[in-house]
């Protein structure tokens, strides 16, 4: 059975499940036969795939806030999750120039209170933490981060995100080693991924969210870094590598707690100028042009994980080609502006899902096995 059918009938809280990643991974829960419960404020963005999609009836929704650990654990007491994938984020290098201090409040304190809170309840026995790719020292190298390369970062969103990574291991040291817990076993591992792509994200000075809004209203594309490099990727293949780690955690928490990469291999490592040309052409129409500022804000030119450890311990790679991750993801957005109902979309969405699921088993991928 896919996952080893170990979500089927679990209590499953997502913090974060509003947003691009997280609405995604709540659909698949869901379509997996979990209780997922999402805990999160408003979605980041209007539109957005939470309301697009009608997440908000099909699964228990808390509005709460990951910086407020009173409300938060009073969503642990609630609802007594068995696994929980920690999602919730300030997750723009730009916004954090803006505001580094929501960006360390949310990235790093709201991580100390999803990790107290599962230190508190006794029903946990997983726990998916997700960092970024950001989360490493970047020396613009041209060979991919390991997980026990040196957490850093330039700027505050990076260096929230190498901060919650040492609050994460301190915790999986301290509290979550079953010699150290008392004999609770718990599960927990860290998890970095790679630019996310997919139908249903409007998320602030991301490219392809900025792409859709130029092309769905007649715009030139407007780019500023064009020759940045990026381990691009469909949303559903870290989200399958974290529902394939979260199943292995449930039955060997020591063995598989810790760090993982999840991301492309180097075919997938397009510049931004690329990725615009290639989705301007399965949308069927459009330009760009390169807006890049002298002065700009810093943001790395160059960044690559390697996946080794995921692909020999968890049999996990990607699935898709660079060709079919954005074709799907144009077709997505398409089906949105044609004004299809929450139901369509939800639908759209699950049949993605199962498209992905029968390519990866094609590919004889572990986790997608009958």
């Amino acid at each position: 059975m896919i996952f080893h059918n170990r979500y089927k009938k679990r209590r499953v809280l997502i913090t974060g499940h509003t947003g691009f990643k997280g609405s995604w991974l709540a659909i698949w829960l869901k379509e997996l036969g979990a209780e997922v419960v999402g805990y999160a404020l408003e979605p980041p963005s209007d539109p957005s795939n939470f309301a697009a999609s009608g997440l908000a009836d099909k699964i228990t929704h808390v509005h709460g806030d990951v910086r407020n650990l009173e409300q938060l654990m009073d969503a642990f007491t609630r609802y007594q999750p068995e696994m929980v994938f920690h999602l919730a984020a300030q997750a723009l290098v730009r916004s954090s120039y803006e505001d580094p201090k929501t960006t360390f409040d949310t990235n790093i304190g709201g991580t100390v209170n999803v990790l107290e809170s599962v230190r508190r309840t006794d029903s946990v026995r997983v726990l998916v933490n997700v960092t970024s790719d950001k989360c490493y020292e970047n020396r613009e190298w041209v060979w991919g981060y390991r997980e026990n390369d040196p957490m850093g970062g330039h700027d505050p969103y990076s260096a929230s995100k190498g901060c919650a990574e040492l609050v994460f291991a301190s915790y999986l040291r301290s509290f979550f080693n079953k010699s150290v817990s008392g004999g609770r076993r718990i599960g927990a591992a860290s998890c970095r991924a790679g630019n996310a792509i997919g139908g249903g994200d409007w998320g602030k000075d991301r490219l392809l969210p900025d792409c859709v809004r130029a092309l769905s209203s007649g715009r030139v594309i407007a780019i500023r870094n064009p020759y940045a490099i990026r381990p691009w990727q469909h949303v559903l293949e870290l989200l399958s590598g974290y529902l394939c780690l979260g199943a292995c955690l449930w039955e060997e928490p020591e063995k598989f707690s810790g760090g993982w990469n999840f991301g492309p291999d180097n075919t997938a490592d397009l510049t931004v100028s690329e990725v615009v040309t290639r989705f301007v052409q399965a949308w069927g129409a459009g330009e760009w042009q390169d807006l890049s500022e002298p002065g700009a804000v810093h943001e790395a030119a160059t960044l690559r994980l390697c996946c080794d450890k995921a692909a020999s311990c968890l049999g996990w790679r990607n699935a898709l080609a660079m060709e079919q991750t954005i074709e799907m993801t144009a077709e997505w957005y398409k089906m949105f502006y044609r004004g299809a109902s929450q139901e369509a979309v939800y639908s759209f969405c699950t049949k993605q899902i199962g498209e992905y699921v029968k390519t990866a088993r094609e590919m004889n991928l572990r986790w997608a096995e009958k």
